[in-house]
């Protein structure tokens, strides 16, 4: 067998525990219209998230967003700007929509220093503390949780990285923490 190099270098191993800046994840908070939109889109029929009679008798006391309405929010595109996703598939037709979409905005987390240039998803989870509700604003921030390595089976080291997200109200509520796992190849 013959000895392969570390992917998981001392640069990489650096990026463990880099966080982004904390930045509002909605455009204009939770608002009815994005809601509605968005439940129809799920098939999520469930009245706490449209019906004020009903909602306003739950232990809620109003309107709630879906538990996974944070993450979404933060992957809205404004009108007229620059999307990463349609940007790489005009660069590279055959982009399988994850690798080279990684985002520059404001609040994104600086690539991890690797030549590893194909990319997996390899899994989401979120935790849920506390629903949203319509007018709240949305915040996030996102860090690389861990790095690690692995060998595939063709005897080649390969990357997983786990970034965690966590989104917070305007009173600095924790909502939601949402984990990702990318796979580097």
């Amino acid at each position: 067998m013959t000895a392969t190099t570390s992917a998981l270098t001392d640069e990489v191993r650096a990026m463990i525990g880099v966080t982004g800046d904390k930045v509002e994840a909605s455009l204009l908070g939770i608002e009815r219209e994005g809601l509605r939109r968005f439940t129809q889109a799920i098939m999520d029929p469930d009245p706490r998230y449209w019906d004020d009679a009903f909602a306003k008798s739950t232990r809620y006391g109003g309107i709630v967003t879906p538990p996974i309405y944070c993450t979404y929010l933060g992957r809205k595109t404004p009108a007229g700007a620059d999307d990463p996703v349609s940007r790489a598939f005009l660069e590279n037709p055959n982009c399988d929509g994850v690798a080279g979409i990684e985002d520059s905005g404001v609040g994104a987390l600086p690539l991890v220093p690797t030549n590893l240039r194909r990319s997996l998803n390899g899994g989401n989870e979120i935790e849920v503390y506390k629903y949203p509700m319509l007018g709240d604003r949305i915040f996030s921030q996102a860090k690389y949780a861990d790095i690690a390595e692995k060998i595939g089976k063709d005897g080649k080291p390969f990357l997983i990285i786990t970034t965690e997200v966590i989104y917070t109200d305007q009173d600095g509520a924790e909502l939601c923490i949402l984990r990702q796992v990318r796979l580097r190849r």
